[in-house]
């Protein structure tokens, strides 16, 4: 996207092709991130043995059906909806409102793009902690099952059974994790490009928005898992039936409770689907935003 286009760029455009790019992007990748939920989760009931990315997904379609990886598609649907929508559409407009005073640095789109990234957080949160619980569902024990049967339905079932504050019951891992993000993948993402540029690959093709969108996608799905492990852990925790007391009261205790139980590196078992799922959504989000941008700059 050239700069005169940036500049002339309406807040309406700004918010709706980020939100497009969002949801285009994640209708190709949900499968992928079903899978890595369950993987996630997986560790704790199986400390050892894990099964490859390609065995599991094979188990469950042949267990549970093809279309079981797109459960929860609604739900991811309407996170993208927010999330997307208002962390693309946020850093992009407090850049320009630093723009006005200072020079735009690195830096400057860091502090950006993770504030972008908390505020994005908290506003999609209740679609988030839906999309967990409906990806997970299936693998429960039959009896332990909720059986939603959409994103209203699971919302309105945890809001009238656990809760209106259950679905910031995990908003903080999740905050961190997006406040990462944003400084990882959306900050990070313009400067690989511009690296990239130097190695030959011009600014605006698709090989270097593959490449960047690519690297970025790994630099932050390492810093994020652990954030993510904890996240799912907490939506997904149920109260001990001796004590009546959840497991996990924050990110750090969570994070610290896996360590010492589990070892450091069980923050990051089920990491190849995760990296499929985060490199792969950013590729296919920023893809998509470059191209539907320039179509509608082309109309």
């Amino acid at each position: 996207m050239s700069p005169k286009k940036e500049e002339h760029m309406t807040p309406l455009v700004r918010f709706t092709t980020s939100g497009l790019a969002g949801l285009v992007g994640w209708v190709i990748i949900h499968p992928v991130n079903t899978v890595s939920v369950r993987m996630n989760l997986l560790t704790l009931t199986h400390k050892s043995h894990l099964p490859s990315f390609i065995a599991y997904s094979t188990d469950i379609i042949q267990r549970e059906g093809f279309n079981t990886l797109y459960k929860g598609l609604s739900a991811g649907l309407t996170r993208q909806l927010f999330y997307a929508t208002s962390r693309l559409g946020l850093f992009e407009t407090f850049r320009d409102m630093v723009a006005e005073y200072r020079e735009v640095d690195f830096w400057t789109r860091l502090t950006c793009a993770t504030v972008a990234g908390g505020l994005a957080a908290i506003i999609s949160c209740p679609a988030e902690v839906s999309l967990v619980r409906m990806s997970n569902d299936n693998s429960l024990p039959s009896h332990q099952r909720h059986n939603y049967t959409g994103i209203s339905n699971a919302a309105v079932r945890i809001a009238r059974e656990e809760g209106i504050r259950t679905f910031w019951r995990g908003s903080t891992p999740f905050t961190y994790r997006a406040m990462v993000v944003g400084a990882t993948q959306v900050a990070t993402y313009d400067q690989f490009k511009v690296i990239f540029g130097g190695l030959g690959l011009h600014k605006d093709s698709l090989s270097n928005q593959f490449a960047s969108s690519m690297s970025a996608g790994f630099v932050y799905s390492v810093l994020t898992m652990p954030f993510e492990s904890a996240k799912n852990r907490m939506a997904t925790q149920k109260h001990d039936p001796i004590t009546n007391k959840l497991p996990y009261t924050g990110t750090a205790q969570t994070i610290s409770y896996v360590i010492r139980n589990e070892g450091i590196l069980t923050l990051w078992n089920g990491f190849a689907p995760y990296f499929l799922r985060s490199g792969g959504h950013s590729v296919f989000m920023f893809i998509a935003l470059e191209q539907i941008r320039q179509f509608y700059y082309h109309m």
